[in-house]
């Protein structure tokens, strides 16, 4: 290899690692929260324990799950994905938000 050539391909190399370590230092700021969850009995165990991972704003949006689906996805949080829930708390929170943000279970189908 030509010493000028290799002079130039190590200089190329040096200067792309320099550029990747400068990109490191890249800094930004998140927008301000502006969503909240709704204010009722349940909302401060939301706030502790719900919203350290998720926003207010992706909890308030979910579909209108009814209790069985709430029940679930408040264990499986916690179980699954370790998030800090009491577990004598999980029926306060299932019952906030099947009050805020879902629905009962429907009625069992009658058979004819």
């Amino acid at each position: 290899m030509k010493p000028i050539f290799q002079f130039s391909l190590m200089g190329t190399a040096f200067l792309s690692l320099a550029l990747l370590v400068s990109a490191a230092d890249l800094n930004f700021t998140l927008p301000v929260e502006t969503a909240q969850l709704k204010t009722a009995p349940g909302s401060e165990l939301a706030m502790g324990n719900c919203v350290l991972c998720h926003s207010a704003d992706y909890i308030s949006t979910q579909p209108r799950f009814p209790r069985s689906v709430w029940q679930a996805e408040v264990v499986k949080m916690q179980q699954k994905y370790r998030a800090p829930i009491a577990t004598n708390d999980i029926p306060a929170l299932v019952d906030y938000f099947v009050q805020n943000y879902g629905r009962e279970n429907p009625p069992a189908a009658t058979a004819k």
